[in-house]
């Protein structure tokens, strides 16, 4: 039996201009980790062991997950039915406080 991954169950993805240039400083072993992150986040099913959540304060409006114990990926949601999403920043902790 060959199952088929149904596409409502998907988010599409933007980048900010933001997140590449900050992707592009990482070390070559967190960005494979990295986009092993976002291939995991793609599929809305994933978000609870990514630990997706939305942030507080100056970042109202915005969401995270992790990449691992020290990094994270910031994105927002487009459109209403959360099947869209940009991706911001990705950075340690201190990507919190800009």
């Amino acid at each position: 039996m060959i199952l088929i991954q149904s596409q409502r169950n998907m988010l599409d993805l933007e980048y900010a201009p933001r997140f590449v240039r900050e992707y592009n400083k990482l070390e070559s072993a967190l960005r494979k980790e990295v986009q092993e992150k976002i291939v995991l986040f793609k599929n809305l099913k994933n978000h609870r062991q990514l630990g997706v959540h939305p942030l507080h304060g100056r970042m109202n409006g915005r969401w995270s997950f992790s990449v691992n114990y020290r990094y994270r990926i910031v994105f927002q949601y487009i459109g209403k039915k959360k099947n869209h999403a940009a991706l911001l920043m990705v950075g340690d902790h201190s990507i919190y406080d800009q």
